[in-house]
């Protein structure tokens, strides 16, 4: 505690003077790609004003707005499970009780991401990384869906990290009306002037605030109150003399409750770059070509006229078929073009397309597309798998940053609403006191570890072709350990892989069971001996009467007499 206000405010000002750099930067990134998603002043909020005065060719926007669906359906796709909930130790993982209750949370917490907001959040996340490279969203908690997420735009926020680069404090400036105040906040928290305006229905009026979350270093570890946790969240009036030092609420979080992912970060930054920064040249350029090539189809279609002085003041007739009455016609005298207006744009339409192209890629879009929009007919299924694998290479950092500053943290905080909402069933003693790890298989984080099957697969192959002439070459390959690795690279449901111990167990079923159909093959063949013995003249002179009556003890010939018969 100890921090007022007057703390806040000075801190406020210190970030906006850092973050003032990349303001410029982003706004012409939201001009030419996302007017409405910037927020550079906290009053700028419903305003239904054109914003678009600057993009006259769309290709970047529908580029972004690829990249961003395509981040959407390729890593967190609302149709299938992108996550799996698993330990560090794999011997403990094998048991059905861990698996099932696993699953059972996985299910759950899948379950309170579709009832939310959360998807409609990532795909804004996905959509202002493209443009802005940096984006900010804090996490609530919520009586009915557990968790509700608030994406905060563009220029409403500043940052600060941590000694490891790591986002660890949000100071947030806007405006919410007196009614949505009092609502939230309640209305003996409020300051006298936004009483007065509840007291006289002035409900609609906007009432600037802050909302800062930073670590709480002065906590007393021995309380768990939410004055006491390991960061503070903290809303209160701006621009009020009237309760100056009074907060609309103090409280705190266990865990950081925002998610504040960049595209790329150089070392030292806390503001990322984004595709969208690397394409604005290519972005400008064909704007000023666009406008360019409209210039000249309207020289040609519209061309500027020369007319006589005596037709000043006189209407001109521009439509097709129109008729104009002059007093003379002529070159000198009628009404004629200017100059002769007859433009070759075939090379400006040829660079346009090649910018296209250049933003498309800037964007990925040529990626996401790449199976809808190329002719494969004449390439074959692995081509295309390879192709599409050396694509998906270039995305392998933005994965792993995502993963590590977006969906595990989300998947944290949303575990542990989970808990302190009662929506997590009872752990297995097995687990008690075990750290849980989370693996993503998504479509594109599967696609990143397929590429280690083509060597794995080439290994197969070859010595496939080796043992064909030199079987015990196949002794040196653990088919056990190639099932365990290849399905873990391809993301394969643990519960379709049997566990060692369990095959094992079938294994010595097997032999088990081999070997009663040995003996019972020994037996039968035993008894058809017997059988055909039993068969035999036992009334003469023979061998097998010999042989029989030297076991019975009966008559038993010497073996001289064998000998001699």
């Amino acid at each position: 505690m100890g921090q007022g206000r007057d703390h806040y405010e000075r801190r406020w000002t210190g970030l906006t003077s850092e973050r003032s750099s990349w303001i410029t930067h982003w706004q012409e990134l939201g001009d030419h790609l996302l007017p409405r998603s910037a927020r550079f002043s906290k009053t700028d909020r419903n305003k239904g004003t054109r914003k678009h005065q600057n993009i006259f060719d769309s290709t970047a926007t529908r580029a972004l707005n690829v990249l961003s669906a395509g981040m959407m359906a390729g890593m967190t796709s609302p149709a299938r499970p992108w996550f799996r909930l698993a330990i560090p130790d794999d011997d403990l993982m094998e048991y059905h009780s861990v698996k099932s209750w696993l699953a059972e949370v996985q299910k759950r917490m899948l379950a309170i991401f579709s009832m939310s907001n959360t998807y409609m959040m990532l795909h804004s996340v996905y959509e202002d990384l493209g443009c802005f490279g940096t984006t900010c969203v804090i996490g609530m908690d919520d009586y009915d869906s557990v968790i509700h997420h608030y994406n905060a735009p563009i220029g409403e926020y500043c940052l600060a990290t941590d000694y490891k680069g790591n986002v660890n404090t949000v100071y947030r400036e806007f405006e919410k009306t007196v009614g949505e105040i009092v609502g939230e906040f309640g209305l003996a928290n409020a300051s006298a002037t936004v009483r007065n305006m509840y007291a006289k229905g002035n409900y609609d009026n906007w009432i600037p605030l802050m909302h800062v979350i930073e670590p709480r270093p002065d906590r007393d570890t021995t309380r768990m109150d939410g004055a006491n946790k390991r960061w503070k969240s903290c809303y209160f009036e701006t621009g009020r003399e009237d309760n100056k030092g009074q907060m609309l609420r103090e409280g705190g979080y266990d865990d950081f409750p925002a998610l504040a992912p960049r595209w790329r970060r150089v070392g030292g930054d806390v503001y990322g770059a984004s595709p969208g920064m690397e394409a604005l040249g290519d972005i400008k350029q064909l704007q000023h070509e666009q406008l360019r090539k409209a210039n000249g189809i309207d020289y040609m279609t519209k061309p500027p006229l020369q007319v006589p002085t005596s037709m000043k003041g006189r209407e001109v007739d521009m439509l097709p078929g129109g008729i104009t009455f002059v007093d003379q016609v002529g070159q000198s005298n009628g009404i004629s073009t200017m100059w002769d207006v007859r433009l070759d744009l075939s090379h400006l339409i040829g660079d346009i397309q090649d910018v296209r192209e250049r933003i498309n890629s800037c964007f990925n879009a040529d990626m996401f597309l790449m199976l809808a929009g190329s002719d494969h007919s004449r390439m074959t299924a692995t081509e295309v798998a390879e192709r599409h694998e050396e694509k998906l290479l270039m995305l392998g950092p933005v994965l792993e940053r995502l993963h590590n500053e977006l969906l595990k943290p989300l998947i944290d905080n949303t575990f542990t609403k989970m808990i302190q909402s009662g929506a997590v069933p009872p752990a297995p003693e097995e687990l008690q006191g075990m750290e849980l790890k989370v693996d993503f298989v998504s479509m594109l984080a599967q696609a990143q570890r397929s590429v280690a099957t083509n060597s794995i697969d080439r290994f197969v192959m070859n010595l496939g072709t080796i043992a064909q002439f030199k079987p015990e070459v196949l002794d040196k390959f653990n088919a056990d350990e190639w099932a365990t690795a290849y399905g873990d690279m391809l993301g394969v449901d643990p519960e379709l892989i049997v566990s060692s111990e369990d095959v094992a167990l079938i294994r010595q079923s097997r032999a088990e069971q081999a070997q009663k159909e040995e003996k019972l093959a020994q037996a039968q063949a035993e008894a058809e001996t017997a059988a055909k013995l039993g068969t035999v003249d036992t009334g003469g002179r023979n061998l097998a009467n010999d042989l029989i009556g030297q076991f019975s003890g009966y008559n038993s010939p010497s073996p001289l007499d064998v000998a001699a018969g």
